[in-house]
């Protein structure tokens, strides 16, 4: 990688990575994740040179352009993103998943209009690929040779992914016996090695932050903890507000896991308001299962000190099976920015919100069936209104855990929603006894 000396070129001077906690600066041509205080670093875009450039008209007009950029629904607000150069953008491209309103799925959930954008149609099959085509991009800017990650299975895929398109070498560490096959198969498809740790994604992601630290193995690290990620992931409520108008629903409701997309939602509003693109903030519902729910607990306690404290994470939504989320300040400032609510729901619960999901042909994994199941029960509860507009975020594609959906629908007794495979001699008389008895 470039070395630390280097000047911050003239283009990419008004960006800084900037820290949350103590407000120190730093350049952008040198490999950082935390601040020297240890705090998390931010993107600093500046808002103020950008004001005058920035507008809907700008970001609408190149949803019919044939420019690879534009194309993809992260690098269409590059002026967003930095100064990158075409060369150096690393995309598919990601992020144009569609905005589902099912009246089904509305009435389901108990609220007024329901939208469900879908990151599951990213190329890999999860939002990660959002953040991944930024992250990537920033570790060919710097010269990186190795790209690495802790994942419970999406992450390691998108890194594979767009390292291969890069031409980059990867490392995924992961929890063994922890990860859905169908992200290790995607993993091992894509080039990546494949690390398994004997522990859980905690345990993993602590692991690549020691090999990161370790400047004589130059491995660059792309967990959402390195704030090019979450620039990517921003762009997740660019694009769901530019599919809606620009017109601001009353809540968007997502999974927290790792707390990236959180993190990454606040920072988005933020941005959008300040440069005057919309004119009010939604409130963020953060939706995490209950047997892996820390933010929420912290949430619960008012985020007082000492209110946060990992967990030992047990939930069968295996993308959000994280006890100790690295993007937890970041997460909580989002949530005091948007006056956000953080919840919580058990697995039964997921899964039959999956199920109707499912059931509407659109499909997801079951961390992204925890938005919708989450906008139920906080209806039910009176502290989402009846009549709220509300947008929600899917991200993970059906087929990211296939084994879930096997158990499920095989249970018995079956479970709502359940339609088990049916098995007859191969005879007209068969089909047509099944046929009458449906």
């Amino acid at each position: 990688m470039r070395g630390g000396g280097a000047m911050v070129t003239a283009e990419r001077a008004t960006v800084r990575l900037v820290c949350a906690e103590c407000g120190a600066g730093y350049p952008l041509d040198q490999p950082r994740y935390r601040c020297d205080c240890g705090g998390l670093l931010d993107v600093r875009q500046p808002l103020d040179a950008l004001r005058g450039q920035i507008s809907r008209e700008l970001f609408d007009g190149r949803l019919g352009s044939r420019d690879r950029r534009d194309q993809s629904g992260v690098w269409r607000f590059r002026e967003l993103l930095g100064d990158y150069t075409p060369e150096e953008i690393v995309t598919k491209p990601e992020g144009r998943g569609n905005l589902y309103e099912d009246e089904r799925l509305t009435a389901w959930a108990g609220v007024g209009r329901l939208w469900l954008k879908h990151e599951g149609e990213n190329p890999t099959g999860s939002f990660k690929d959002r953040g991944m085509t930024v992250g990537m991009t920033q570790a060919r800017r710097l010269g990186a040779r190795t790209v690495a990650c802790a994942s419970s299975g999406n992450t390691s895929a998108a890194l594979a992914a767009y390292a291969a398109t890069a031409g980059l070498t990867a490392l995924a560490f992961v929890p063994e016996g922890k990860v859905a096959l169908a992200k290790i198969a995607q993993t091992v498809a894509y080039g990546a090695r494949v690390i398994q740790v004997r522990g859980d994604f905690d345990a993993a992601m602590r692991l690549v932050q020691e090999v990161a630290r370790a400047p004589e193995y130059g491995v660059y690290l792309l967990n959402s903890i390195n704030p090019f990620r979450l620039e990517g992931q921003k762009t997740i409520l660019f694009d769901a507000l530019q599919g809606l108008g620009w017109c601001v629903p009353d809540a968007i409701a997502l999974p927290g896991g790792n707390l990236g997309n959180t993190a990454a939602f606040g920072k988005a509003l933020a941005e959008l308001r300040d440069l005057g693109l919309i004119d009010r903030l939604p409130r963020l519902v953060v939706v995490q299962a209950a047997g892996a729910a820390p933010f929420a607990r912290a949430f619960a306690g008012g985020f007082a000190a000492g209110s946060f404290a990992a967990v030992r994470a047990e939930t069968l939504a295996t993308a959000i099976r994280i006890g100790d989320p690295v993007s937890y300040p970041r997460a909580r400032r989002a949530i005091a920015l948007t006056g956000g609510i953080v919840t919580t729901v058990g697995d039964e619960a997921i899964m039959r919100a999956k199920a109707a999901i499912d059931a509407a042909g659109i499909g997801c994994e079951p961390a992204s069936a925890a938005t919708l199941a989450g906008v139920r029960a906080l209806v039910a509860a009176g502290a989402l209104p009846a009549d709220a507009a509300v947008l929600g975020i899917l991200t993970g594609h059906l087929l990211k855990d296939g084994e879930a959906v096997v158990v499920y629908h095989g249970a018995t007794p079956p479970p709502p929603g359940a339609n088990p495979p049916l098995t007859i001699d191969p005879t007209l008389d068969a089909v047509k006894a099944l046929l009458d008895a449906r």
